[in-house]
């Protein structure tokens, strides 16, 4: 599976911004699929996380409350909607696909390694 992120730009403290991530191929619903973020000179380090059911969920202590993860099987895509951004924020953020066999499991992996297939990045830049 292929994956393009967009969605990101330059935001003030305490605004939105929605990422979305596509993905290519028919067999999306049967993917984990996470959000994981690099500032610069950080390790990139995981935000959140969806089954592919899409039942379950998991979000990084950071931006539990502010972020929400959520997929649209019918249309290939997860979306992360980050509300309250702080500049603490910023960050190259991308999506990443984990293969969970099935289009009903409530597999939500939080590791890097746990995941096959990454999208390019979408820039976040938050403004204090």
């Amino acid at each position: 599976v292929q994956l393009q992120a967009y969605g990101g730009g330059l935001v003030q403290a305490g605004g939105s911004l929605r990422l979305s991530c596509a993905a290519s191929g028919r067999t999306f619903s049967r993917y984990a699929m996470g959000w994981f973020r690099q500032a610069p000179g950080k390790e990139r380090e995981f935000v959140t996380t969806i089954s592919s059911s899409g039942g379950s969920t998991y979000y990084a202590d950071s931006v539990k409350g502010r972020f929400t993860i959520s997929r649209d099987n019918a249309k290939n895509t997860v979306y992360l909607q980050m509300n309250s951004l702080k500049p603490e924020d910023t960050a190259v953020y991308y999506c990443a696909a984990a293969y969970s066999g099935y289009s009903g499991s409530h597999y939500y992996p939080r590791l890097k390694g746990d995941y096959d297939h990454w999208g390019q990045g979408t820039q976040v830049t938050v403004s204090s």
